[in-house]
């Protein structure tokens, strides 16, 4: 007869996902020996596409000099990703949301629960701000480990992690579908080939939304049947105790000199939160609530948000100081994707690339093929936007000479983008970085949610692309 305490034996721990945990970690152990820093696979695909234009027919000094030229063509929309991450990053450890936080992890019961619980709010916060999703969830999966014994960590980290996987990119903080709509932000040969595309074109049709929802589905499915009912692999297992919203050097309310009173009253905070909100209104009114959502406007509206959160001025400037190393990444990143962006539209490659896509596909088989590749490009360059402004001048070329609806080719971009993220570590930093955990505890789970997507996002794409009808391009 077995003893009452038999579900505290490892075996016992592991039979409710056998099989998942034992690809997890297989696929966990493969990725710690054989997956490079992502600023190597930035520097691998730079050096692929500066080959690809060679053999194109740019000659040598033509191809130094594209890149050159492309290196800093993109500093405003890298300033605009780094401030999307910062905003994100203020706004969740501001007082009252970190509250909220503490009040959510009190509702699950149970582990599997738990693990849901945070996939479905990575996913809900990341259509709203993606920057945003990696901050807040990763704080609810630490608080979840802490009110709900027994459930593993690594499960919950691959949660917290899962909005920027599966559907950030079909939110509003859709890196892709702001920088279409925003004309000043478009580079001018990018303009040329699509004109703007404004939001309603893209994310706020009804094909995203249900393209949406229908992952948001499959990936809870996936995060409650994966995750062990009973595990050792705990917070506590990783020496996981303290709170990092909790790290602070000072008190943000303590005055011991005259300057300190300016930092610590809240009447500067909220005046110049007010002033900022004041703005956003204004750009509201005068263009409409569809059309003022752009990248700009969407920074300033979580940088004032943050601001009237936090309350006190110092602790704005705290919370901002915590967020810059988050930003690494994008900051040193960014510049060589442009460098990559000059060499592919400057050169003939950007033509050779579009008459491939017109070569190969078809106007029904383009959204698979369009797909695949996004996929593929993303596991080199894993950044939305960045990414985007490299694949779009001869994608969106394509898609023009197909008569596909240029709208719902950004869509299937975004749908398919963000599956690589699920594998390569680059956005993962944030995240394993408040979980003090590292990347290949969660590569074992998030693989197998990029199991599931990719077969989904492939149909969807397909399908949904036979509902919408061509409309040329708006070019001024």
């Amino acid at each position: 007869m077995e003893s009452p305490n038999h579900l505290d034996s490892p075996a016992a721990q592991e039979r409710p996902a056998p099989a998942f945990a034992r690809l997890g970690t297989a696929l966990a152990d493969w990725a710690e020996r054989w997956f490079p820093d992502a600023f190597i696979f930035a520097l691998v695909a730079l050096m692929i596409v500066f080959l690809a234009a060679i053999v194109a027919g740019a000659g040598v000094s033509d191809a130094v000099r594209f890149f050159g030229d492309g290196f800093w063509s993109i500093i405003p929309f890298t300033m605009q990703m780094a401030i999307i991450i910062l905003g994100g990053y203020v706004v969740a450890t501001s007082p009252p949301v970190h509250r909220l936080i503490r009040w959510l992890a009190a509702v699950p019961r149970s582990p599997r629960a738990g693990v849901a619980f945070v996939a479905f709010f990575s996913m809900a916060t990341s259509l709203v701000s993606w920057g945003l999703s990696l901050i807040f969830s990763a704080l609810l999966a630490r608080e979840v480990a802490k009110k709900v014994e027994r459930t593993d960590y690594r499960a919950l980290g691959a949660a917290a992690y899962l909005g920027s996987g599966t559907v950030w990119a079909l939110g509003i903080s859709s890196s892709a579908a702001l920088l279409m709509a925003t004309p000043s932000s478009l580079p001018s040969a990018l303009l040329k080939i699509s004109g703007s595309i404004p939001l309603r074109e893209t994310i706020y049709t009804w094909q995203s939304l249900c393209t949406a929802l229908i992952l948001i589905g499959a990936a809870l499915l996936v995060a409650y049947f994966s995750a062990p009912s009973d595990s050792t692999k705990t917070a506590a297992f990783f020496g996981i105790s303290d709170d990092p919203a909790e790290q602070r050097p000072e008190k943000v309310d303590q005055r011991r000199r005259p300057a300190d009173w300016l930092e610590t009253a809240p009447l500067l905070s909220v005046m110049i939160g007010i002033l900022g909100l004041a703005y956003i209104a204004q750009v509201v009114f005068a263009r409409g609530p569809l059309a003022a959502l752009d990248l700009n406007t969407y920074n300033l509206l979580f940088l004032m948000a943050g601001l009237l959160l936090h309350w006190r001025p110092r602790s704005f400037t705290h919370a901002v100081h915590d967020a810059v190393p988050a930003t690494a990444g994008v900051l040193i990143q960014f510049p060589f994707y442009g460098g990559i962006f000059g060499l592919v539209t400057m050169s003939p490659l950007s033509r050779d690339l579009a008459h491939f896509f017109l070569r190969i596909s078809s106007h029904g088989s383009f959204p698979v093929f369009v797909a695949i590749y996004s996929a593929v490009l993303g596991f080199f360059v894993p950044s939305g936007g960045s990414k985007w402004i490299i694949e779009a001048p001869y994608i969106l070329q394509a898609a023009r000479d197909l008569r596909v609806h240029l709208g719902w080719v950004v869509q299937i971009y975004n749908t398919s983008e963000a599956l690589p993220n699920l594998i390569n570590p680059f956005w993962m930093l944030p995240v394993i970085g408040i979980l003090k955990i590292r990347a290949r505890d969660l590569i074992g789970y998030t693989i197998l949610y990029f199991a599931v997507n990719a077969g989904i996002v492939l149909f969807l794409v397909w399908m949904l692309a036979r509902t919408f009808t061509f409309v040329p391009p708006h070019i001024s």
